[in-house]
């Protein structure tokens, strides 16, 4: 059906400002369309795209282990770099007891695509949050946020442990990842962004823990883009189809 292309560039033509009611639709087949889709974002028009990715655990006791990792690229950005910054906090209890939950299966959450957010409790009195953020503004330039924290270089990894657990940080297969192994069989976090998908997985198999992971998408857009710039990116649009797009 070609009813949702035509639909595409009259929201489009609406969008434009007065000085670009002259150009001319262009008929998109629904596979180009659905080709494109995700792929394309006007050229200039993204000032900032940052992440950040926060995993914590607490244990029944207080103890909290976790970290931080942001990343924010923009037009000065010589070298993407995540920084992350350590989370180690002591609670005021005896310890934990053993946990004594068990669950099965879950071998194919590692190849899901897309956003996977899982949660299995064996245990009593647990909280778990896995939530993900996209937050679009606009601006004239990039946000002042001075990355803080150690760099994760490509291939590296940074550990940490506490009465919670151990936690690692690691960058390989193009992205980032934080997991948590809590202490006394209390369970496991796990949350990875790599490769187009993002997984967050926590899995709980003692009693009153709280884990939580985090991950928040902030892209700033360049506001008030002028006529001339819009036609060349129309153009551009239009070359997308030489290179099978």
């Amino acid at each position: 059906m070609k009813t949702p292309a035509w639909l595409t560039l009259i929201c489009l033509a609406a969008a434009l400002p007065v000085q670009a009611e002259t150009f001319k639709p262009i008929e998109l087949k629904d596979q180009e369309l659905a080709n494109l889709r995700g792929r394309y974002v006007m050229p200039g028009r993204i000032v900032s795209f940052g992440i950040v990715m926060s995993t914590t655990w607490q244990n029944a006791n207080g103890d909290v282990i976790g970290a931080t990792s942001s990343m924010q690229v923009q037009q000065t950005t010589i070298k993407p770099q995540f920084y992350v910054s350590m989370i180690d906090k002591k609670g005021s209890g005896l310890g934990n007891a053993e946990g004594r939950g068990t669950v099965t299966g879950g071998g194919g959450l590692g190849t899901s695509e897309g956003v996977t957010q899982v949660v299995r409790a064996a245990g009593d009195n647990n909280t778990a949050y896995n939530n993900v953020d996209i937050n679009v503004s606009k601006a004239s330039q990039a946000p002042d946020t001075p990355q803080q924290g150690q760099v994760l270089a490509a291939g590296t990894t940074l550990v940490g442990a506490n009465g919670a657990g151990s936690l690692s940080v690691s960058a390989s297969g193009g992205g980032v990842q934080l997991n948590v192994l809590a202490n006394n069989n209390q369970g496991s976090s796990l949350q990875r962004i790599a490769q187009g998908g993002l997984l967050q997985n926590a899995t709980l198999l003692g009693d009153g823990n709280r884990v939580s992971n985090l991950t928040s998408l902030n892209v700033v857009l360049r506001d008030n883009m002028a006529a001339t710039s819009l036609n060349g990116n129309l153009d551009q649009l239009k070359g997308l189809r030489g290179f099978g797009y």
